[in-house]
């Protein structure tokens, strides 16, 4: 799927190099940790698992820039509940690529294509609340904050961290 300068498509094992970029850096460790992507080849691996969406709890997306295929990032729709038409959604963006509009042109996205791909009604959004880029994409992307839970997620750092949950009905209207 095009939108605008990005090219949103399955993980492929072509673009472990920047996966372990991506994940070494230290807001992303932080954030967003991928404990067992140590080396290029563990990357390829965590890269091919992800574009695995056979089981269907899953769809993940790598975020790449449309004229040079390199990676800013990712967006996953996970815990996928098609009875209920629930997920959450996650994402990641590469340090190269922060501050551009990508994670929220990306989740705007995979956000439109989960409520009409997957049938979903409700997609819930968690960050940590020391996150506040992350609240920024979150908002930005027509998810309403909804409230704060206390001390619900360990990160990387191995503390637990408040966090804030967003969320988007399929019938909310997102503004530009």
């Amino acid at each position: 799927m095009s939108v605008g300068s990005l090219l949103l498509r399955p993980p492929s094992v072509a673009e472990a190099a920047d996966a372990l970029a991506m994940l070494r850096d230290p807001l992303t460790a932080l954030w967003n940790p991928a404990s067992r992507v140590v080396d290029e080849a563990t990357a390829a691996a965590w890269c091919a698992s992800l574009g695995d969406w056979g089981p269907g709890d899953h769809a993940t997306f790598s975020v790449l820039d449309a004229a040079t295929e390199r990676l800013l990032g990712n967006v996953s729709v996970h815990n996928v509940d098609r009875e209920q038409g629930t997920a959450e959604i996650g994402y990641r963006v590469a340090p190269w690529a922060r501050g551009r509009g990508v994670g929220t042109a990306a989740v705007r996205a995979v956000s439109d294509w989960a409520f009409g791909g997957l049938g979903l009604h409700r997609i819930q959004l968690f960050h940590a609340v020391a996150n506040p880029a992350s609240c920024r994409v979150a908002t930005v992307a027509g998810y309403r904050w909804e409230g704060t839970l206390r001390e619900s997620t360990s990160y990387g750092d191995g503390l637990r961290h408040d966090e804030h949950l967003h969320a988007r009905l399929v019938g909310d209207a997102v503004s530009e």
